[in-house]
């Protein structure tokens, strides 16, 4: 039994060894920087960091850019059937079936899309 693990085994053990050679070797042989409070500041853009790291971005950055990747996901499931389409019009008895299944899924997306508008979702004033 411990046979049919042996080479799984033996390959983490090989990864584990590598890794704990490869650091330190890079710790003994490697060069020693010099540290100075200077050189730890973080670095942004040339400009002394004084105040907040990071901005504040609002909400609706946030729920503009699930909004997208959302409707961006829906055409990539489009795609492959649109490509497909005329294969699975030659091999199936019900076409209609198969256009008005991309035709409720259309639908459902302009509804969402239409939801969406109505309550300012893409509104970036309000």
């Amino acid at each position: 039994m411990l046979s049919d693990y042996l080479p799984a085994l033996l390959q983490a053990f090989a990864a584990i060894a590598f890794a704990a050679i490869a650091l330190g070797l890079s710790v003994a042989l490697g060069k020693k920087g010099s540290h100075s409070k200077i050189k730890e500041t973080p670095y942004e853009c040339g400009m002394l960091p004084i105040g907040e790291g990071a901005p504040r971005f609002s909400v609706k950055f946030y729920l503009v850019a699930m909004l997208f990747v959302i409707f961006d996901i829906e055409v990539v499931f489009m795609y492959p059937w649109a490509v497909s389409f005329t294969d699975l019009v030659r091999q199936s008895d019900n076409a209609v079936m198969i256009l008005w299944s991309m035709a409720g899924f259309a639908g459902l997306l302009t509804i969402a899309y239409i939801y969406a508008l109505k309550k300012g979702a893409l509104n970036w004033k309000s």
